[in-house]
């Protein structure tokens, strides 16, 4: 059974930073690339990173570069986003996701398997 675990969201103030985690099991991460997506009340899903197998980075989100970064590790089968000056802007459900086809140009937001997702919320 394949599990896509987010840890790691939670309330903080702006200008605060979260470490998220995505732990994966019953597959090979190193198999699959993995996406980071959130969904903010009311708004469309966004995709904000795609890493590849390869550790090859896609950013989609100009709302988060500078701030977010991504990475991941095989031997683990996890995957973490740091989130730095995280702003009112920032609060959402954030999902981790795998699809077997390499990451594309251009976000889709078409996945293979997702997570439940962990809350994040930036507020004073």
């Amino acid at each position: 059974q394949v599990q896509l675990v987010e840890s790691g969201g939670g309330l903080v103030q702006p200008g605060s930073s979260l470490r998220l985690s995505c732990v994966v099991s019953g597959l090979k991460l190193s198999d699959y690339s993995l996406g980071w997506l959130r969904q903010a009340p009311g708004k469309e899903r966004e995709e904000l990173f795609c890493i590849g197998r390869d550790n090859g980075r896609r950013l989609y989100a100009d709302a988060v570069a500078g701030r977010f970064t991504v990475s991941r590790d095989n031997v683990e089968n996890a995957s973490w986003l740091q989130m730095d000056a995280l702003n009112p802007a920032d609060t959402a459900t954030y999902y981790c996701a795998l699809r077997h086809t390499s990451c594309p140009k251009v976000a889709e937001g078409f996945y293979d398997y997702w997570g439940q997702g962990t809350q994040v919320t930036v507020s004073t």
